[in-house]
């Protein structure tokens, strides 16, 4: 009983850390950023010093790496997939049947199904909650390290990398609109690690 009490207690301290670090990156803006990227640097500075500077897409690589298989785990053992397949598959049959019944006009089973949407929503409700929670963790881990990226990176504009087709840019130049390369490479890095451990672990697989 104590031990339930006490998981419960740390589940509801990593969702408010969790929440508040989210509301923090988006309403106290850049001071908050360069704070939380100042304080992971005491961690991370090390790293840079083994690494070199000039390497620094290969921490970025490292780092994607270990939040996508850090997210990945946390989404294997937090949400219900038998749920989420299942409310996928009833609504890919609620909409087919609901579209036959309108174009059949057939009053009864548009009442029927409309009883059933009901039922739906609360199953989607469930689903959204469940995907919110993971969402909360994840930024524990991947937001710091990301600000921390975005605070070391805008100090050293010099740090470069090779891309295929595109040969070598600055990482702090724009690859595409808004988006520096550093950011694009992170993304690229963390998509493909991503990929690879979600079919390891059957995440969201039929």
């Amino acid at each position: 009983m104590v031990s339930e009490a006490l998981k419960q207690q740390i589940d509801r301290f990593l969702l408010a850390l969790g929440i508040s670090l989210m509301l923090g990156i988006m309403v106290l803006g850049q001071d908050f950023r360069q704070s939380v990227g100042e304080a992971v640097g005491i961690l991370m500075d090390p790293v840079i010093t083994l690494v070199g500077a000039e390497n620094f897409h290969l921490v970025l690589f490292v780092m994607a790496g270990i939040t996508a298989a850090y997210a990945s785990l946390i989404q294997k053992y937090s949400i219900d997939w038998d749920l989420m397949r299942n409310t996928q598959e009833r609504m890919k049959s609620f909409q087919k049947e609901f579209r036959e019944a309108q174009l059949s006009q057939n009053t009864y089973m548009l009442k029927k199904l409309e009883d059933q949407r009901k039922e739906m929503m609360d199953d989607q409700m469930k689903m959204t909650k469940q995907q919110f929670k993971p969402m909360a963790y994840i930024s524990i881990l991947s937001l710091p390290l990301f600000m921390w990226a975005y605070y070391f990176i805008s100090g050293h504009e010099f740090a470069t990398m090779n891309f295929p087709f595109w040969g070598e840019q600055l990482l702090t130049d724009k690859a595409f609109g808004p988006f520096q390369y550093w950011i694009f490479w992170y993304f690229i890095s963390s998509l493909g690690v991503s990929q690879l451990i979600r079919k390891a672990l059957n995440i969201g697989g039929a």
